[in-house]
């Protein structure tokens, strides 16, 4: 973290996002430049996504407006899908699979301790997998 920055001055996506970062010891990755502000986080070892943080007209979302909200895609299963979406804050996943990817809104709607198991189980959903022997 930058000195002289305090983490309530950062915005939800700018506290998520080091979080992710210093837990996971992972950097976003920047992949479309058509799309500079969305960053998708990988598990290191699978290299597959767990976090996708966007910026998306809300209506995208079906809430009233056009201008910009930061949403964030992670995995989860089925089940846990259909319990939030029965929560504020939470939405059909934009641009990801809808059963087994949730956005969540990133203006403190959803505090951040209910977002980071979510990212622990998204992150554990995509990890390599143990081989039997």
């Amino acid at each position: 973290m930058k000195r002289g920055v305090c983490m309530a001055q950062l915005s939800q996506r700018e506290r998520i996002m080091r979080y992710a970062q210093d837990r996971y010891n992972t950097e976003p990755e920047y992949l479309w430049a058509k799309y500079p502000n969305y960053a998708v986080f990988r598990q290191p070892a699978s290299r597959k996504w767990f976090a996708a943080v966007m910026d998306i007209p809300r209506n995208r979302l079906e809430l009233q407006g056009d201008d910009l909200v930061d949403v964030m895609d992670v995995k989860c299963g089925p089940l846990m899908v259909g319990s939030l979406l029965a929560q504020d804050g939470f939405f059909p996943a934009y641009h990801m699979s809808k059963s087994s990817w949730i956005s969540v809104i990133l203006d403190n709607t959803v505090p951040d301790e209910d977002i980071y198991p979510l990212l622990e189980l998204s992150y554990d959903s995509v990890a390599p997998k143990p081989k039997r022997t």
